[in-house]
């Protein structure tokens, strides 16, 4: 691992069991906060199970409270209900007991927990296989030892793919194309800068008032997944046109309050670990048939589907460098490149 506290360690099963050791210290507190026969443990999650990350999030719940025979009985709480409905406090929730345990998005994540913004740099892991390499190896022990560190246990990370954009007309083929173009963004700020740093406009409204923008000529372009276009059924409001471009990718965190983990028995903690690594493994192909349902209904819809290609990503990247170096700082020059050096790895 990256630090000496957990030296030689090369797997977060090591990683957790001496976290958990390290805190044993604190074991009369622990049995204070120790759930009773049935008490209700809260999960947090952004989307409900229309979604594959809220799908994942019901799975676990439910292995944890079978598994525990309802000792450890698990309630799932969509649409951040406990993070103020904001997916970007949904970590702080988590942090503060707010939550007992999460699944999130490393997107929104990386407001509080800068090195998750690794996965999102600009095309760092465009395809599959590249994201798949973020969260295995060693990148993906130095993410779960930084989170650790900020005080939260992480049991596990799963691909959870990358954002697309649908545009009213126009195709977007090179970085001149997104220059002026009005684009909805309702992700986290650093998708904006994303986009004016690529000559768009960012803008950030309620789907309703985008509707009519839309109509009237005022929006061009809607950014997020194919998932949630075709959720919105956006071929209804003149959206003809979508590019998977792979621009930023986001991994999901499976995830425990400190507090609470250290409370259980060491039989619960195998319950609850076993359980997050099962539904992770099981996340890759949620998410792969939630993308492919989507965008057949958004072909049925009218839109245009195009993938860019590898000279693509290449160009778009090369425009966006100056952010993309900016936002590697931010997440740690050594993470960066250890990030760079297995996604190079990767065969196409």
């Amino acid at each position: 691992m990256v630090t000496s506290r957990f030296a030689g360690a090369a797997r977060i099963a090591r990683a957790v069991v001496l976290t958990a050791v390290a805190v044993a210290a604190v074991g009369a507190h622990a049995q204070d906060v120790r759930p009773q026969p049935g008490s209700e443990l809260k999960l947090s999650v952004a989307v409900g199970p229309a979604y594959a990350l809220g799908t994942a999030a019901d799975r676990w719940a439910k292995r944890i409270t079978d598994r525990s025979g309802g000792r450890l009985r698990v309630k799932t709480f969509a649409g951040a209900a406990l993070a103020q409905r904001d997916p970007g406090r949904e970590f702080l929730a988590l942090k503060d007991g707010a939550a007992d345990l999460a699944v999130g998005s490393s997107l929104y994540w990386s407001a509080q927990m800068k090195e998750l913004g690794v996965v999102g740099l600009p095309w760092l892991a465009a395809g599959p296989k590249r994201l798949a390499a973020l969260v295995s190896g060693s990148v993906r022990d130095r993410l779960l030892a930084a989170m650790i560190r900020a005080d939260v246990v992480p049991l596990a990370l799963a691909p959870l793919g990358h954002r697309a954009i649908a545009t009213v007309d126009r195709a977007v083929e090179a970085p001149a194309d997104l220059v002026g173009l009005r684009v909805r963004v309702i992700a986290p700020h650093a998708v904006s800068v994303f986009y004016a740093a690529l000559g768009a406009q960012p803008q950030t409204t309620s789907f309703a008032a985008a509707e009519a923008a839309f109509a009237a000529g005022r929006l061009d372009a809607q950014d997020g997944s194919p998932a949630t276009f075709a959720a919105t059924h956006l071929y209804s409001v003149g959206v003809t046109r979508v590019l998977l471009w792979d621009a930023i990718a986001e991994v999901a965190i499976f995830a425990v309050n400190r507090e609470r983990w250290e409370a259980w028995t060491d039989a619960d903690r195998v319950v609850v670990r076993n359980s997050a690594r099962e539904v992770a493994a099981e996340l890759a192909g949620l998410v792969q048939r939630e993308e492919e349902a989507a965008l057949a209904d958004l072909r049925r819809g009218g839109m245009t589907i195009v993938r860019l290609t590898p000279a693509g990503h290449a160009a778009f990247a090369a425009a966006v460098r100056p952010l993309y170096e900016q936002w590697a700082a931010v997440a740690g020059p050594e993470l960066v490149r250890a990030a760079e050096a297995a996604v190079a790895a990767v065969t196409p």
